[in-house]
């Protein structure tokens, strides 16, 4: 499906038209001037829409457009996010415009946003560190509790998002409804019947029970999701930090860090330690690694989920399992 398709977004020609249903997200008395491709989405068609505005400005915005009833929740879930986001640290990312269906073509959704010129180089260590620090500290979750008010997907897959009170109810929550998807998509798995107990019987309780405990407590702060380096950049007229794709809930603010973890990341330490001098370690300190060994895992589980033509992912996988299960399982007991 191509953006630049007639039929099958109606843009890409002469008159650049768009659907009804996308011209009424835009500026009143917006015209269409232009229509292309433009980024990569694995999941999605992306393109940038140019507007003559009434002044004779010129705007652009970008869109995203998904299909079927699960593309529809994709692109709601992402302006929920995109928003919830955007009202904290509004210069961090492309303002939400809306989203919704095509009138003109059936089963066809879209996400709409303004469109940012972005270099996909590593946003600046301080400058992006502060802002995801005034994202984790300045959120508050409207319920008290972890979770979100819409289901929100990484990639086309679902996330466990229903409210909790308690963040290792929640996580354990989100780890099953991963290995849930990674099982649906490869199969069933010796190991995994084996390991799987272990790390939510043990692994879990161990590492974020203490979080709660002997009066402690954990802040749902808003995360973006899935903030690997290839969701993030630079504004290239500014030089800001941008970040995009946010697949949002309300969670401990250390799990963000779970997916600079993996080996694949190229956010290295110098981003972890800069962070942390606005937002420092939660207590129990000493547990950290550990609990960011067990958010990459969720990552990875999720991952493997995403790609499972890809035999190394799983593997991957269940050495997160094993390892945490070696330092953290207790199995004696």
């Amino acid at each position: 499906m191509s953006f630049q398709a007639n039929q099958d977004l109606g843009v890409g020609n002469p008159y650049a038209k768009v659907d009804p249903a996308v011209a009424a997200k835009l500026p009143d008395g917006a015209k269409a001037i232009s229509t292309e491709n433009h980024g990569f989405s694995f999941r999605a068609t992306t393109g940038r829409i140019d507007v003559e505005l009434v002044d004779g400005s010129v705007r652009r915005f970008f869109m995203k457009v998904l299909l079927e009833e699960s593309g529809r929740a994709m692109v709601h879930g992402e302006f929920e996010s995109m928003t919830a986001i955007y009202n904290l640290i509004p210069d961090s990312v492309p303002r939400p415009i809306g989203w919704g269906t095509y009138e003109t073509i059936s089963d066809t959704h879209f996400f709409l946003c303004e469109f940012k010129d972005i270099n996909q180089e590593l946003p600046n260590v301080g400058k992006f560190t502060e802002c995801l620090g005034a994202l984790h500290n300045n959120s508050m979750s409207p319920t008290g509790k972890f979770g979100f008010h819409v289901t929100t997907y990484s990639g086309n897959l679902s996330q466990h998002n229903e409210w909790s009170d308690s963040w290792e109810t929640f996580f354990a929550k989100s780890m099953r409804h991963a290995l849930t998807h990674e099982i649906s998509a490869r199969g069933p798995s010796e190991d995994i019947e084996i390991l799987s107990p272990v790390i939510f019987d043990k692994v879990i309780p161990r590492l974020l029970r203490p979080l709660e405990s002997e009066g402690r407590s954990v802040k749902p702060c808003l995360v973006h999701g899935d903030l690997w380096y290839g969701n993030t950049g630079k504004n290239a007229t500014t030089g800001n930090p941008i970040m995009f794709d946010a697949c949002s809930f309300y969670a401990h603010n250390e799990y963000e860090l779970g997916q600079w973890a993996p080996v694949c990341n190229r956010f290295a330490s110098e981003y972890v330690q800069a962070y942390h001098l606005h937002f420092p370690i939660s207590s129990p300190v000493e547990d950290y690694q550990g609990r960011i060994d067990l958010y990459k895992l969720r990552f990875n589980t999720h991952v493997s989920a995403l790609f499972p033509q890809d035999r190394h992912l799983r593997e991957q996988m269940l050495q997160d399992m094993r390892d945490l299960i070696a330092r953290y399982g207790d199995i004696s007991n």
